[in-house]
């Protein structure tokens, strides 16, 4: 697997634009993860992860802050996770996950992105049972054998664990996240992690070529572009 499941999450451009929509994303996630547990980072782990991954894709601390303390007021939106699935072009397969204060308007606006984007859309499921549920940690790192030990002494169910040329990949069931989070830390403190999050990896690779490569990325820039989408999820992969 390596770090390739890298490039099967749809990321947006560094675009001034597409970072005000980062932040706004990374608002909206911070708000929610706060206002269902506490606003304390330290007492609530989902939380710390969340800033954690904001502080890393470079999120202004103000903006943090403030979502914040838009938790702590307790007023504010409810907004409620939902999720989507279907076929891209080329049949490529696509997860859409999204926070929403209104089913039906997220409905229709991913339903406009399927239908404009040469997709489909179906039902929960649909794909789902072809991508793995996994927690993923990327990291700099020699001692493959120190890594699987260090989990192993935690009880740790480990999936898969490869090293790239110094570069750890470490694939957990997707409820492992916090409890292989916490082991790694807490042998290796010092430990700098480029990737960890729970994520969807395809279980097999749809790779796309000619007009179909276009009428992905216009489907992916559509769900972009829709304020509700949160994480794009797909097995596609561009043919070299």
């Amino acid at each position: 697997m390596g770090r390739k499941f890298e490039k099967r999450k749809a990321t947006m451009a560094k675009t001034q634009g597409a970072k005000s929509k980062l932040y706004a994303k990374y608002a909206k996630e911070i708000f929610v993860n706060a206002k269902n547990g506490s606003s304390d980072p330290d007492a609530n782990p989902s939380l710390r992860s969340v800033i954690d991954k904001a502080k890393k894709d470079q999120v202004p601390a103000h903006v943090i802050d403030k979502a914040i303390e838009k938790a702590k007021g307790g007023g504010g939106e409810n907004y409620t996770p939902m999720r989507y699935e279907g076929f891209g072009p080329g049949g490529c397969m696509v997860i859409i996950d999204c926070l929403t204060d209104n089913n039906n308007r997220t409905f229709g606006d991913v339903r406009i992105c399927f239908n404009k984007g040469h997709a489909k859309l179906g039902g929960q499921g649909t794909v789902a049972h072809m991508f793995d549920h996994n927690a993923m940690f990327v990291f700099a790192h020699d001692d493959e054998e120190a890594i699987l030990e260090a989990l192993m002494m935690e009880d740790v169910d480990i999936s898969d664990i490869e090293n790239d040329d110094g570069t750890i990949t470490v694939s957990a069931p997707h409820t492992e996240y916090f409890k292989a989070k916490s082991a790694l830390k807490a042998s290796f403190p010092d430990l700098e992690m480029e990737t960890e999050e729970i994520t969807f990896v395809p279980q097999t690779i749809s790779e796309l070529s000619g007009e179909d490569v276009d009428k992905f990325e216009h489907f992916m820039e559509l769900l972009h572009d829709c304020d509700d989408v949160q994480e794009i999820y797909h097995n596609a992969e561009i043919a070299e």
